[in-house]
């Protein structure tokens, strides 16, 4: 008998294509799923893989706004994605970084969840969502601070909603035991390496490729190029676009928004990417390695996994760590870059992101599916 398959995430929207969605389009490539989100107005929007297609939704979808952006209503969230009714459907997948894997499932019903992070707002950057919002202050933020205590505990206790965890990171892995106490299986998400132009000449300026929000850090990248006066070129739009536009000294290049092809010539042809953020796992670091170009990144999270070090990796390295989000600590990697540029070589980057090549993410992912779903099978009743 065929298995029937629901694919659970979080929203789905012409804003949200980071890494977490490019996992959902891989998983709909080899799995047969009906698909499920808080929000979608993807299934509406012609240049999208899921144009056209039948997306099951939450009562969030007719909210006011709810297309710029569901997370103002993120105290409904965890309602919203318990009244899914997925009864009908053998095995359960989520891909979740906030709310989508507290789904309610049946006994008999296998649940796997692909976490790229508990859900961020609720631990590890409580302080900052309270220090950057217009509610984290006086009576508002008390409030804001109870509504994340009650985030909190929903969140541990939908954990155990999951049979089996699935982590993007060795760090999301060690993440997802401090909150919730349970194993989790690491599998890379899939980058789409063939993608990227590989090219081994650089030219002389340095790139770096983000949304523009406090936490990935573009602005402390400016102001450490603003003191060296090295040629580097911002590309990316969002809240911070205009206070780092405005911070930007001549020797800067603030683009904005740009598509695929610009912004794949810019990382082919870049000395070096620059990378600041703690992020779980980080995608971006990996495309560029894939055009050939070598990282300069903040050493912590995910980086850890995908960059070789210098100081670790000798001649095979593709980058540079650095210790501290600071601009003398970015301003120091970058110099150490320069003394060292000519040993990096191109044909290394590219390898080494060969390794987090979408068929990787095939193989392993479905292996883990047949291996768990036996599992399953045999401790039933």
């Amino acid at each position: 008998m065929k298995l029937k398959y629901a694919l659970v995430h979080e929203w789905l929207t012409p804003n949200a294509t980071g890494g977490s969605e490019l996992v959902v389009q891989e998983i709909l490539k080899h799995i047969d799923a009906d698909l499920y989100a808080l929000i979608d107005f993807e299934s509406t929007n012609p240049k999208s893989y899921l144009y056209g297609r039948t997306i099951g939704t939450t009562f969030l979808q007719h909210f006011p706004l709810a297309r710029n952006g569901v997370q103002k209503y993120l105290p409904l969230m965890p309602l919203a994605i318990e009244q899914l009714d997925l009864r009908q459907y053998d095995i359960i997948l989520s891909s979740s970084h906030a709310v989508a894997k507290g789904v309610l499932t049946s006994p008999n019903q296998m649940h796997v969840c692909y976490c790229h992070a508990p859900m961020r707002y609720a631990w590890d950057m409580t302080f900052d969502y309270l220090r950057s919002s217009r509610v984290g202050q006086g009576i508002p933020g008390i409030l804001t601070r109870y509504v994340l205590h009650q985030l909190r505990q929903w969140d541990a206790l939908s954990a155990h909603r999951v049979d089996y965890f699935i982590a993007n990171s060795k760090n999301t892995a060690r993440r997802i035991w401090r909150c919730y106490r349970r194993r989790a299986a690491v599998i890379y998400p899939p980058v789409a390496v063939d993608r990227f132009p590989f090219q081994a000449e650089k030219q002389d300026f340095y790139v770096t490729v983000s949304r523009l929000v406090s936490y990935k850090k573009i602005s402390l990248i400016v102001q450490a190029f603003n003191q060296l006066g090295r040629p580097l070129v911002v590309i990316g739009s969002g809240a911070e676009l205009q206070h780092i536009q405005r911070i930007a000294k001549s020797n800067i290049q603030v683009l904005g928004w740009q598509p695929d092809e610009v912004v794949d010539r810019y990382l082919s042809q870049a000395k070096a990417f620059v990378y600041a953020a703690y992020e779980d796992f980080g995608i971006a670091p990996v495309e560029a390695q894939a055009c050939g170009t070598p990282v300069i990144a903040y050493g912590a999270g995910g980086t850890l996994e995908t960059v070789k070090d210098r100081r670790q990796f000798g001649a095979t390295a593709t980058g540079i760590l650095f210790s501290e989000q600071t601009e003398q600590s970015i301003i120091k990697a970058v110099e150490n870059f320069e003394e060292h540029q000519k040993r990096f070589a191109p044909e290394e980057a590219r390898s080494h992101a060969q390794t987090f090549h979408p068929t990787g993410f095939k193989q392993r992912y479905l292996a883990f599916l047949d291996s768990a779903h036996k599992e399953f099978q045999s401790n039933l009743p």
